[in-house]
Order: C-alpha cells, then sequence, then structure tokens
C-alpha cells in the first residue's frame, strides 16, 4: 500500500524520511500539539505552499521550465473563490463554481501561453512569463469594481468552516473542535492529496518523459516525442495545481488581495523554497516550504529573544547583530549558505547521507 501511495518513490534515506514523517505528524496534529491561533496558521501556509512549491517544482524540476507566472495561478484560485463568493451566499453550490471557473480559466491561460511561448528559448519564455503576470497583477489592481483593487475581496465561508460551528458541545482531548479546525483538517487532506497525485505524475511514463525533456529536448524530439505538447501539458498541470493552492488560501484567510497571492515577492519565495528543498524532487517541495514558512514566522521572535539575552548579560555587538528588525538579513544568509553546502538541496544531501 506504502508502495502505490508514494508511487513507488521513496525517500531513499532514513534521516530523509525521519524528517518527513515529523513534519506529516506535525502537521497533522498541530491542533492538539500547540495553543493559540499562528502556529495554526503556520501549519495551513505550510500545507498551501507545499502544493505550490510542489506544482512549481513539476515546471522547474522536471521539465526545465523558468516561468515567473506562477503566483497569477495562485491569483486566479484565490480571485475565483473570492470574486463568485462576494455578492452571494456562501454556500457549496458557489464555491464549487468558484472553484471550477478559476481552474478553467487558469489552465486555458496555461495552455495559450505555453502552445505560443514554449518554442522560444528558455530566457525568452521566463521574460514573456514575467510580463503576462505583471500585466494580471496591474489588472487585479485596476480593476477594482471586479476584484477590489488594492483592497481585494473579502468574503464569507460556508458555514461548516467558520469558526463560530461547533458540532460538538464538549471538547476532544482538550480542544474545541469547530469550523477553523475543521476548515484546517479539509485543508491538510487536501494538499495530502495532491501532493500525491503530483508524486504520481512524475513517476508515470508522462513524468518521465518530461524528465526526459529536460535533460536532452533534441533526443526526446528525435525519439518522437512531441516536446512543445509535453512542455505544455506539464505548464496546464502546474497551473491547475497552482490555482488549487490560492483557493485554500483564499479559504482559509477569507479574503484575497494582491499581496496574498500575487506578489512578486511570493515568485521569489516560492524559487527559494524549491532551490532550498532541492529541484527535480517533490520532497523538496515539502522541506523547503516548511523551513521557509518556520523562519519566516518564528526567525524574527527567536532573534528578537536572541537580543534581549546578549543585552541583558552585557555582551557587546550581539544585540544589534541578533536585533529583530534584521531577520531578513540572517534568512538569506541561511539561504545562501544552504546553496552553497548544499548545491542539490536538502533532500539531495540527505540523500547522500542515507547511502
Amino acid at each position: 500500500m506504502l508502495h502505490s501511495l508514494l508511487s513507488g518513490d521513496y525517500p531513499r534515506s532514513k534521516p530523509l524520511a525521519a524528517l518527513l514523517l515529523l513534519i506529516l505528524f506535525g502537521l497533522a496534529l498541530t491542533p492538539f500539539l500547540f495553543d493559540g491561533s499562528q502556529p495554526l496558521n503556520t501549519a495551513a501556509k505550510i500545507c498551501i505552499f507545499i502544493i505550490l512549491v510542489a506544482s512549481y517544482d513539476l515546471l522547474l524540476g522536471y521539465t526545465g521550465i523558468v516561468s515567473f507566472a506562477h503566483t497569477m495561478f495562485f491569483g486566479i484560485g484565490g480571485y475565483g473563490v473570492a470574486v463568485v463568493l462576494h455578492d452571494t451566499e456562501p454556500h457549496w453550490g458557489m464555491l464549487g463554481l468558484g472553484v471550477a471557473g478559476a481552474i478553467c480559466i487558469a489552465v486555458l491561460l496555461a495552455l495559450l501561453i505555453g502552445l505560443f511561448s514554449l518554442r522560444v528559448r528558455a530566457i525568452f519564455f521566463a521574460m514573456i512569463t514575467l510580463a503576462v503576470a505583471s500585466a494580471f497583477a496591474i489588472l487585479a489592481s485596476q480593476l477594482s469594481d471586479f476584484t477590489g483593487g488594492e483592497d481585494g475581496r473579502s468574503f464569507s465561508v460556508p458555514a461548516l468552516l467558520r469558526r463560530s460551528f461547533r458540532p460538538f458541545e464538549e471538547d476532544f482531548l482538550g480542544v474545541t473542535i469547530n469550523g477553523k479546525i475543521i476548515a484546517y483538517y479539509l485543508l491538510f487532506i487536501i494538499a495530502l492529496l495532491l501532493f500525491l497525485l503530483a508524486l504520481r505524475v512524475v513517476n508515470s511514463p508522462f513524468g518521465r518523459v518530461l524528465q526526459a525533456i529536460r535533460e536532452n529536448e533534441f533526443r526526446a524530439e528525435a525519439l518522437g516525442y512531441r516536446v512543445v505538447v509535453y512542455r505544455s501539458l506539464a505548464n496546464c498541470l502546474s497551473a491547475g495545481m497552482a490555482t488549487l493552492a490560492g483557493v485554500l488560501i483564499a479559504l482559509w484567510n477569507g479574503y484575497t488581495n494582491p499581496d496574498t497571492t500575487l506578489s512578486f515577492t511570493i515568485m521569489v519565495d516560492i524559487l527559494l523554497m524549491v532551490v532550498i528543498g532541492g529541484m527535480g524532487t517533490l520532497y523538496g517541495a515539502v522541506i523547503g516550504a516548511t523551513l521557509f514558512i518556520l523562519a519566516q514566522n518564528y526567525l524574527q521572535v527567536l532573534m528578537g529573544q536572541v537580543s534581549e539575552a546578549t543585552a541583558a548579560a552585557g555582551i557587546p555587538l550581539l544585540p544589534q547583530l541578533f536585533h529583530a528588525d534584521r531577520w531578513l538579513l540572517w534568512l538569506g544568509i541561511l539561504f545562501v549558505l544552504s546553496v552553497y553546502y548544499f548545491p542539490t538541496g536538502i533532500v539531495g544531501k540527505l540523500r547522500s547521507i542515507g547511502k
């Protein structure tokens, strides 16, 4: 059964397997292990970004396509739900309509971009996707009557997913089960299923062709594979997954705006997560997204505590060096060190250790 679930793609390293299991059970048990809303929000964001990063790795790591339009598909998912639910009753039928419409738009755009742009060289395709994503972000900001402009769109989620909804009067293992907990586990299960589906895709004959194209597209073409068609299909699959990730983050937040889905900063973060975890291995998406999101949410707090402790101890320089406002500097240093010492990503390093 495990062989079928993982599509025969095992971690191939005991340290890596242990780390993946730790992340899996940590995410599954977050509501019961940690108090407060921040740990739950962090865990939800990790689940969403695992899918977003895995969908991008399908392009970059497995197909060799450099695209800067990934946040556009992420935003389409968020806005697809927000626009539909903004002025309507928040029931499951309308939610399904918004999700279906967003996926159709995203896949159609991905297909058009792929068919018209993937014939050019990699750098030109990257520039084309950057231009398209920038244009989409500008439209989302300017079409305020439709998208809400810079403020975005807030909306109500179905009653089952609201914090006020409580299916049980008694607590379960000391935790009050409400709509937010139900929303988290719905998000967790969808993210897990999408990850397993992506694992199935990359280990299928289709995925093997994508990897062959990445290694040598001319040889793949000579063997009879239509490279543009395969790349376009990969672009569509990746866009569909990114759209669903956008749907999940919109449902979790109850709103969407350009900063939460369309920002170019998010695109840079996705690239960093792929590189940190390891390109061409979906397990790298799990490791990279988890470490990066944890650093984003807790590194600043940790540095603030270190700064206060060293200041109280009278140690010179360290309080200024570890000041909480310098967390981005240290995050950048950690990224440079990870690339230098783990050129194949954390997954590649752990697999080499486990041999």
